[in-house]
């Protein structure tokens, strides 16, 4: 029997359009911190806390919330060694996706860049 999932960070409608559930897992992705911690451990590998915030020049307590969100929603998975937890991709689809992205990017960067439909959040 599998560990109990902790209570979810978010909520769901009582019945949830999977149209609902696809553009809350790209939301997941929406932010630049989550996108800059998938791109290190896309190209690392594994890396526990403590790199990522050297890496990223973040708090401690801000990496490790979102890498909580990013477990949660199944984009990374954890691996303890000792009392060191290391980080990494869950499923190579993340990374894939992640790719395509950019390529997909590289064609529409300049439009992107300049849409005011998209709010970006605030620093």
């Amino acid at each position: 029997m599998g560990a109990a999932l902790s209570p979810s960070p978010f909520r769901l409608p009582a019945a949830p359009l999977e149209s609902d559930l696809v553009a809350k897992y790209f939301r997941g992705l929406g932010d630049p911190i989550r996108l800059r911690i998938l791109e290190l451990l896309r190209l690392e590998g594994e890396l526990n806390v403590g790199e990522l915030v050297r890496r990223l020049g973040l708090p401690q307590p801000q990496v490790s919330n979102h890498l909580a969100c990013l477990r949660w929603c199944g984009f990374i998975e954890a691996r303890r060694e000792g009392r060191t937890v290391y980080n990494r991709i869950a499923d190579q689809r993340v990374g894939a996706m992640l790719e395509l992205a950019a390529s997909l990017l590289q064609d529409n960067a300049e439009h992107v860049a300049a849409c005011c439909r998209i709010e970006e959040q605030a620093p």
